[in-house]
């Protein structure tokens, strides 16, 4: 069976009405990320960075997965299919993808501040109590924080990434800019002989020594054209 990797990022989320970060209108217009998503800002202020991810998880429970979520979730009949996201929503997981690796973390988990990779302390939060206080701990005594990964640390999950795009016969692009470091940089490890897709409504800036196939569409529109595509390459 051939392998599929798919990476995604917020366009993927975007028909669902999942805020994105970096588009007009998005959350760092809203909230400074120095503020929301830096250790720095954590230690300045814990109570507003816990608030802004208690809202983030609330937003979840009032949005489902889209078309396209569902279409790459369907992709496991015909392939080998991995996920690795770059957002932090479950809606890959929701729509029935049953391998997904996140590279930023997860919103419905929390963690440790002390030692936030620590897998001892990393609770998933149920829908029915998604809200997180000043004074909930972890295990180890420390503060529980969102189990994210924010600017400036590093992606525990990257070398499982790699791991997987080296290996991949397809590799399948969603939503992305490719100019988030390290995923942008997946790119360069997928196998010379492998096919790559890229699906995006706008123009994404691509190596032009790397054949790329571009679907300048929707994720779920997009998802529908590549499907039929890959039927014939099960």
């Amino acid at each position: 069976m051939k392998k599929v990797v798919i990476l995604t990022g917020a366009g993927m989320s975007a028909e669902s009405g999942i805020s994105t970060f970096r588009d007009a209108g998005g959350l760092w217009e809203q909230y400074p990320v120095e503020q929301v998503a830096t250790p720095e800002g954590y230690e300045a202020n814990p109570k507003l960075v816990i608030d802004f991810y208690n809202a983030r998880r609330k937003q979840l429970l009032e949005v489902m997965p889209n078309e396209g979520h569902e279409l790459v979730a369907s992709l496991e009949k015909m392939f080998d299919v991995t996920v690795i996201t770059q957002n932090v929503d479950n809606l890959h997981e929701r729509a029935g993808s049953s391998n997904v690796l996140h590279l930023h973390g997860e919103l419905t988990k929390v963690c440790s501040s002390f030692n936030p990779n620590d897998p001892r302390y990393i609770i998933e939060l149920q829908p029915d109590n998604y809200e997180v206080k000043i004074g909930d701990k972890a295990g180890d005594g420390s503060q529980l924080r969102p189990y994210i990964v924010w600017f400036g640390e590093a992606v525990p999950n990257m070398t499982k990434a790699v791991d997987y795009a080296s290996k991949a016969d397809i590799f399948i692009i969603i939503g992305t800019s490719l100019n988030v470091y390290p995923a942008a940089g997946l790119i360069h490890y997928v196998p010379n002989k492998a096919r790559i897709f890229l699906i995006d409504p706008k123009p994404v800036n691509v190596n032009r020594n790397i054949d790329i196939t571009v679907i300048n569409k929707g994720a779920s529109e997009g998802m529908r054209e590549l499907t039929e595509i890959l039927k014939n390459m099960a």
